[in-house]
């Protein structure tokens, strides 16, 4: 019997087949969620290069927030990390939610990037 973390990177790759496969020219945009804290990237895979990132570690985030692990601290995450994307040029990227479901932190991540002006 497969144990959770076998099937979650099972489920994680299956994903990221799918966005890999659906991306075309668009970077991707990755997400992945600790106990404690949020993360974010913009990943270009064909030049196999990160081009931008933002986490709850970040020291422009770290002073405003309470925690970094909710949903507050997600919105900002993804504001964070799309105005560096669009800074560098992106608007659309790809969604990969990682293996994750979208709702609760990664939703509110991927709402707080919309609302900065990147577009999945």
């Amino acid at each position: 019997m497969a144990t959770f973390r076998e099937k979650f990177q099972k489920r994680q790759a299956r994903i990221r087949r799918q966005v890999r496969k659906a991306a075309g020219d668009r970077p991707r945009l990755s997400v992945f969620r600790s106990g404690r804290h949020i993360y974010a990237q913009v990943i270009d895979d064909r030049a196999g290069r990160t081009l931008a990132a933002a986490s709850s570690l970040d020291k422009e985030l770290k002073g405003k927030l309470a925690k970094g692990c909710d949903k507050d601290a997600a919105g900002q995450v993804g504001k964070l990390v799309a105005e560096r994307a669009v800074k560098e040029g992106i608007k659309e990227v790809i969604f990969d939610r990682g293996g994750y479901r979208f709702h609760g932190r990664v939703k509110a991540l991927a709402d707080g990037a919309r609302e900065a002006g990147l577009s999945f």
